[in-house]
């Protein structure tokens, strides 16, 4: 079962969905992970408390960029209320595979850009 959810972070570390900038973005934040140098900053298109677009930028090794091109998937329609509710265990819930403790930023990554854009959003 592993190895399904490897070959799914290889396909979104290759082709990362929602890599894009949003000139119009509602909010934005940056994660970034000084150890290694990975970084993404994540933006959000919200109408009526919702989120209607969502993009990033950056780079980083494979889970790291994995891991957010997978969120901003799960993000799309959410409600901001809802959104403020995921919390790291969702993020390797999401990514399937056992993360060792050298890791943990790398995954981790998307979920500290989540954080600063939820508190850079002034909606």
């Amino acid at each position: 079962m592993e190895d399904l959810y490897q070959e799914q972070i290889l396909d979104h570390a290759n082709n990362p969905r929602n890599k894009k900038l949003i000139e119009n973005h509602t909010c934005a934040g940056m994660g970034e992970n000084p150890s290694c140098g990975d970084r993404a900053e994540l933006y959000f298109l919200v109408e009526e408390n919702k989120i209607k677009d969502v993009g990033f930028q950056g780079e980083g090794c494979a889970v790291s960029i994995a891991s957010i091109s997978m969120l901003t998937e799960k993000l799309i329609d959410m409600d901001l209320n809802d959104v403020k509710n995921i919390m790291p265990g969702d993020i390797y819930k999401m990514l399937g595979i056992k993360i060792s403790p050298a890791r943990v930023n790398c995954a981790l990554l998307s979920y500290s850009a989540l954080e600063n854009t939820i508190k850079n959003c002034k909606i």
